[in-house]
């Protein structure tokens, strides 16, 4: 990102930095910024902050074991997750480091699980190691028989709504301004910026542009184009009572499948969710109940869990990832941290493992 304490001058009416979008990233920044010394304005579209992405996030710790070595998620990920744990202890926000169990449930899943693990040692991530089928067992004695898992021990979860609110709480505690409601409709470039937004236009002399499923809409408002977001649902089934596992449990993931396979999360208040699948849609805010999916979810957790009473499956709700990769496409996209024109940043396609990555990327 640009060195924004060496802005050049600007009307006295601009604040230092507008970031667009108060997420977890955007509060992020917000934060980052503003510890600087700057002069920052957070505006966000919603009536409070994290209401957008970030309010649909399952709150996992991921531990950048699925992205290519070298690449922004796979960095940023592994640097977040560090400094999301430092974060969250300081500050008593809820989390809890609970590792995560990949498993191959069928010999064959073998081979992709360690290639998998290869990529996490390539690429740097902590706490990656393969277990055997008699470990696994002592691990999770009611998990089904599998025939390899790996282990990662720095995975967990966190209050995703507690950590976005500390962290616009910290922005705030160091001068930081925050705007609910305030839609940005255009950004014009001039000897800084003017955002034309619904509580009336703003002046700035750098722009950070966050703003998750709209981002390369508020691009486009400066002539950055070449990006598109696509819309990719995940819905999630909540377990009306809770099994007795204490890892999160995923399947291997299934080369070019969007997202990382139908899994269980646990929540801190002991619940536990399957999901999110993964499923483009054509409208961003497609967020409709989808209680049809149940037989999916049911033979997903049947294969991963082993037996599950259908009436134990009721739907949760869905989030929207704002992806770069379109449907046709095999292969993810990295994030996408760019500088154009100057003062102005855009963070674009910044879905799993956003939440982890967030302080890196501020």
């Amino acid at each position: 990102m640009t060195s924004l304490v060496e802005l050049p001058p600007a009307p006295d009416d601009a604040v230092d930095l507008a970031i667009i979008g108060a997420g977890v990233v955007g509060c992020a920044v917000a934060s980052a910024a503003a510890r600087r010394g700057l002069e920052v304005l957070l505006l966000e579209r919603e009536e409070r902050a994290g209401a957008g992405v970030t309010s649909r996030n399952s709150g996992v710790i991921h531990s950048g074991l699925y992205y290519p070595p070298g690449s922004l998620k796979a960095q940023s990920c592994i640097r977040g997750q560090a400094l999301l744990y430092e974060w969250v202890t300081a500050r008593t926000v809820p989390h809890a480091r609970t590792g995560k169990l990949v498993v191959a449930t069928v010999a064959a899943g073998a081979p992709a699980l360690e290639r998998l693990h290869q990529n996490a040692l390539a690429s740097g991530a902590r706490g990656c190691v393969m277990l055997g089928a008699a470990e696994v067992a002592t691990r999770e004695p009611d998990l089904p028989p599998v025939a390899a898992a790996m282990l990662c021990r720095e995975s967990g979860i966190v209050d995703a709504h507690a950590f976005t609110a500390s962290l616009l709480a910290d922005a705030c505690a160091h001068e930081a301004v925050f705007a609910a409601q305030a839609t940005v409709r255009g950004l014009e470039v001039d000897d800084g910026f003017t955002l034309v937004t619904d509580r009336g236009p703003l002046r700035a002399r750098a722009v950070v542009n966050a703003a998750g499923l709209e981002s390369d809409r508020i691009a486009a408002l400066v002539g950055v184009d070449g990006f598109t977001i696509y819309p990719c649902r995940g819905d999630y089934f909540r377990l009306r009572t809770a099994r007795p596992f204490r890892h999160l449990i995923y399947p291997v993931r299934v080369p070019g499948d969007p997202g990382l396979g139908i899994h269980l999360t646990l929540e801190l208040d002991g619940g536990q969710r399957l999901g999110p699948d993964a499923e483009y849609v054509a409208a961003r805010d497609d967020f409709g109940p989808a209680e049809h999916k149940h037989a999916r979810f049911l033979e997903a957790a049947q294969r991963l869990l082993g037996p599950l009473d259908p009436a134990q499956l009721r739907y949760d709700g869905c989030g929207i990832r704002p992806k770069l990769r379109p449907p046709e496409e095999a292969e993810e996209r990295d994030f996408v941290l760019l500088e154009r024109p100057a003062r102005c940043v855009h963070l674009l396609g910044i879905e799993s493992p956003g939440l982890t990555a967030a302080l890196d990327l501020a």
